[in-house]
């Protein structure tokens, strides 16, 4: 889907914005702390349902507001389409869908996949294994969206088992358990390898092109070390390790414990880079995705890029322009316009001042 325009009403520090969108790039202007991010945040809001920025969304309402609306519109090949939020501080988020009130978003396959690099992404490279796993599953739902069950199943069984382990349940059950987490977790350990494989060159290139010397590399570390075609040698390491995990009241062994892995020079990036080379390995991966996303799916994404301009230098940025501009829609946010190349092809600039946005003159 093309957004073609964004309304949102009480978003942040917007009480009102509506703005059209351009179908390539779109370059957003104004000083620091004038609202940009802001409106990439509604953006990514609208099309995906939750906030880039924060975990509690409530915190996108704007101050003193009960409710916060936000709503896309855009075409997907000949079909219009909108996508509406609608998020109330005690009630929660409600979702329509081409105007029907709807229960989720993730159903709804036109919406554009949707890719977002601002610098509170960085815990994406910084934080705990837990927040790149589910970053990878995430990347898999927009690559195959019908592996989605797989994650679910498994955390479904994984649930179960540790629910008896808490318990102190017996083995008969927990026989049946190991065998449904075994299952589920193969398959699950199989999506994700093949996840990180469509990408794993893409990162390797785009970080070397981007300043990263040598290539950064990516690779999926199970903790889950047996054959990932054996079945019954995975309910084995489930048993074996059934004794201990009852001591604890969870389960050691499994996906749920592995890691997405991010070096430069043969040391992780999340401890030992720097923050440069922290935000470069986040545009790298996010760069790969979407063109990873463009090339199976045959959509392009959106893609939202938050000041990136300003720590690249005049041949970079045009790298990053040149290749974003290839796989999908592009917003772009900068305090300068002369920062994003002129060769680019930028079919609308909007303007950021004091709470409005207009299309700059």
């Amino acid at each position: 889907m093309i957004v073609q325009s964004l309304s949102a009403r009480n978003f942040r520090s917007y009480e009102r914005a509506q703005v059209e969108l351009g179908e390539r790039v779109t370059v957003v202007t104004g000083d620091n702390g004038a609202g940009k991010t802001n409106l990439l945040e509604a953006l990514f809001f609208g099309c995906v349902g939750r906030s880039c920025r924060t975990r509690i969304d409530a915190q996108a309402v704007r101050f003193d507001q009960p409710v916060a609306r936000v709503e896309v519109e855009g075409y997907e090949s000949s079909d219009r389409h909108s996508i509406a939020v609608a998020l109330d501080r005690k009630e929660g988020k409600t979702y329509f869908a081409d105007g029907a009130r709807v229960e989720s978003l993730e159903p709804f396959e036109w919406r554009p996949p949707t890719a977002v690099f601002m610098p509170d992404r960085l815990e994406l490279i910084k934080g705990a294994p837990g927040v790149r796993r589910g970053h990878l599953d995430q990347l898999i739902a927009a690559l195959w969206p019908a592996r989605r069950a797989n994650r679910r199943s498994y955390a479904e069984a994984l649930a179960q088992r540790n629910a008896l382990l808490s318990r102190g349940s017996g083995g008969d059950q927990l026989d049946v358990w190991d065998r449904e987490l075994a299952r589920h977790g193969r398959a699950l350990i199989a999506d994700r390898q093949e996840g990180v494989a469509a990408i794993e060159q893409r990162f390797a290139a785009i970080g070397l092109e981007l300043g990263l010397e040598p290539a950064p590399t990516l690779r999926y570390r199970t903790i889950a070390d047996v054959d990932p075609e054996d079945e019954d040698a995975y309910v084995t390491a489930l048993a074996d390790r059934r004794e201990s995990d009852r001591q604890r009241g969870f389960t050691t062994f499994g996906p749920h414990r592995d890691e997405l892995v991010i070096k430069h020079q043969a040391r992780e990036v999340r401890t030992y880079g720097s923050q440069g080379q922290q935000r470069i390995s986040l545009l790298a991966l996010l760069l790969a995705e979407c063109e990873a996303i463009a090339e199976v799916t045959d959509r392009g994404p959106l893609i939202l890029l938050d000041d990136v301009m300003s720590e690249l230098d005049a041949t970079r940025r045009h790298l990053l322009v040149e290749r974003v501009a290839g796989i999908g829609q592009v917003l772009i946010t900068t305090t300068e316009i002369e920062h994003v190349p002129s060769e680019a092809p930028i079919d609308a600039v909007l303007a950021v001042a004091d709470g409005q946005v207009a299309p700059a003159t």
